[in-house]
């Protein structure tokens, strides 16, 4: 127990009622943050003689100081204990890591509705349906739709300025409701409601009515009409055979599986909605050393649908693989409050729904065999690096690696390993201004400074910076970090990574700033580590500069001219019939578009020309 802490005076000022306490360490950071029932009885069990668990221990061992907040019920404890775990992310507790909105169908309430992909705050008029586990499920179901129904995907500003039909209505995946005349009101507001009664999971009602629409379109002798309702219900058929439907098909539930396993745990849900799979995901929580499974468990569900509170969201079931004991019911309490509706949770079941908790349980246990696996062999890649480099620790990794085209838009990029791989919410890139193009060494002087020049978190300094090229790229980087290095509490060796003469894998030479140069065999676990670690520098820095150089290749010409403006300059393009033709336009012709003067139409000549 911390010796700045007094635990016995501190309890005699604790209350009885239900409440958040937060325990910070002499840093004055918040270390834990938990709720109780019984704050008074709650806390005593930490400042026992003999406690429990690893965990626990090393706790307490830390504690400076702790704040109690009393609430009336266990609901508003649950809900305060979230938010502060969520403020302060503390290191002894359970944290789910994904925080992120989920992406949503979204059918917008417009004349003509659109189909398109949503996330964050529903403000827009409109239905969503989902939640989707992630944006590449959310776009698989908007292509998979589009060729089943012909209802416009295109952007508003598209929709609104056409006065001819695009490709997808060419290829029959858009009825082209943006040009008067292609598609009544009616038939386009049908295939909308087939679409929302698809998304709804009412897929057979879907095909009862289109199988009716068909028939009379036959009787009618509208053949044509006919065979597009068959294209129509075939496709739908096939779309059926391919989902998993469960016999009820009213459920609507995520089932919430869970893996243990050497201080790892894995979370699998599975989100089904109407009796279909609508999409599954893997979460890895960070977690303390002796974290025991429900105590993970509890954190994840409170975390994960506290996150997402809104009625719409929450479904009325969830199913876990284990039970939560009493915390169980506090989060059923809470989340029913939250959604204004009954919300279920439980841990056991039979039938139908008994099958979708294996599969989730089976998942969970495969996804942590798997990340086990990898994060062993990362482990042992990292002991050979530093055994080949004789350090004495090694558990951080930077590379810097330059892209450009021709010295066009450069873009430096930053990327960050740690013993469980790469850490990509830390990967940076640096937009390269104010050099001669195409001068890497500057450009790698600047990407240094800008990431290392102000004051670098304890934490955050590599044990390694690996830079990406020769021996006087090395050099320039080394002059730049050396000075900066004296004011750190550790200093980080540089090595550069230089290609062989084939550029082939395998072949790469490692130098030191001590003037030493070697290589390592084809086999070598430490090489890959290397190789790897360069190779997500390489894909950074080329995605981050094609990225810019995209957006200038996007640009107009016209928007560098001082007076002309977006009417202006759709106004010159409509009249002249595109940018090619404005450029062979004399200034004469230029100064006929209706709203340019003659001396603006010499400012439009010169500025293309020259």
């Amino acid at each position: 127990m911390s010796e700045q802490f007094d635990a016995k005076s501190f309890l005699k000022t604790v209350t009885h009622q239900p409440g958040v306490y937060r325990m910070y360490d002499l840093a004055d950071e918040v270390i834990y943050v938990g709720k109780a029932k019984d704050l008074k009885k709650r806390l005593s069990s930490y400042f026992r003689a003999n406690v429990a668990g690893e965990k626990t221990r090393a706790l307490v061992k830390n504690i400076a100081k702790v704040d109690v907040t009393v609430t009336h019920t266990e609901t508003e404890a649950l809900i305060l204990e979230h938010n502060y775990i969520k403020l302060y992310l503390p290191k002894y507790n359970v944290l789910l890591r994904d925080d992120k909105s989920y992406p949503y169908i979204f059918l917008s309430a417009s004349a003509h509705p659109r189909l398109s992909m949503h996330r964050g705050a529903k403000k827009r008029k409109g239905e969503y349906f989902g939640p989707y586990p992630d944006g590449g499920a959310v776009r698989e179901s908007l292509h998979l739709l589009q060729k089943i129904f012909p209802i416009r995907q295109c952007e508003d500003s598209v929709y609104a300025n056409r006065s001819r039909p695009c490709l997808m209505y060419q290829i029959g995946r858009c009825l082209g409701p943006c040009v008067k005349g292609l598609v009544s009101d009616e038939d386009y507001e049908e295939q909308v409601n087939y679409v929302r009664m698809f998304l709804k999971g009412k897929d057979r009602q879907v095909i009862t009515s289109m199988v009716e629409k068909m028939e009379l379109a036959s009787q009618q002798l509208a053949f044509e009409k006919a065979a597009t309702y068959r294209d129509q219900i075939q496709a739908l058929r096939r779309v059926q055979e391919q989902q998993f439907v469960s016999h009820d098909s009213d459920d609507d539930l995520d089932v919430v599986g869970i893996a243990y396993e050497n201080g790892m745990a894995c979370i699998h849900a599975l989100y089904i909605r109407q009796g279909k799979i609508l999409g599954s995901r893997s979460y890895f929580p960070k977690m303390p050393v002796d974290a025991e499974i429900t105590e993970v468990l509890s954190s994840f569900v409170s975390q994960f649908y506290l996150n997402q509170a809104e009625g719409r969201v929450i479904p009325s079931e969830i199913l876990l693989g284990e039970a939560l004991g009493d915390e169980q019911a506090v989060i059923a309490e809470t989340l029913t409050e939250l959604a204004g509706r009954k919300i279920v949770i439980k841990s056991s079941t039979r039938g139908n729904k008994a099958k979708f908790q294996r599969l989730a349980q089976t998942n969970a246990r495969t996804a942590l065999t798997s990340k086990l696996s990898h994060r062993m062999t990362v482990h042992q890649r990292f002991t050979a690096l530093r055994e080949a480099l004789q350090l004495n620790r090694l558990e951080r990794m930077e590379c810097f690696d330059i892209s450009h085209t021709m010295g066009e838009k450069t873009v430096a990029s930053c990327v960050v390993f740690n013993q469980d791989g790469p850490l990509k919410q830390e990967y940076r890139r640096y937009n390269i201004s104010g050099i001669t193009g195409g001068d890497d060494y500057a450009a790698m002087a600047q990407a240094l400074e800008r990431r290392y020049g102000s004051q670098v978190d304890p934490d955050r300094i590599p044990d390694i910076i690996f830079i990406d090229g020769g021996r006087g790229q090395l050099s320039r980087a080394y002059d730049v970090v050396n000075p900066l290095m004296a004011e750190w509490p550790k200093r980080s060796i540089l090595v550069g990574v230089a290609k062989g003469t084939t550029r082939k894998p395998g072949l790469e030479t490692l130098l030191l700033t001590t003037g030493e140069e070697f290589s390592m065999p084809a086999d070598s676990p430490a090489l890959h580590l290397i190789q790897h670690i360069r190779d997500e520098s390489h894909n950074h820095a080329i995605s981050g500069h094609r990225a810019q150089r995209a957006k200038v290749r996007k640009r107009s010409a016209l928007e560098d001219i001082e007076g002309i403006g977006p009417k202006r300059r759709q106004a010159l393009l409509k009249y002249m019939g595109g940018l090619q033709e404005l450029k062979k336009a004399s200034r004469e012709e230029i100064a006929k578009v209706p709203g340019i003067s003659r001396a603006m139409a010499e400012k439009i000549y010169d500025a293309l020309n020259h």
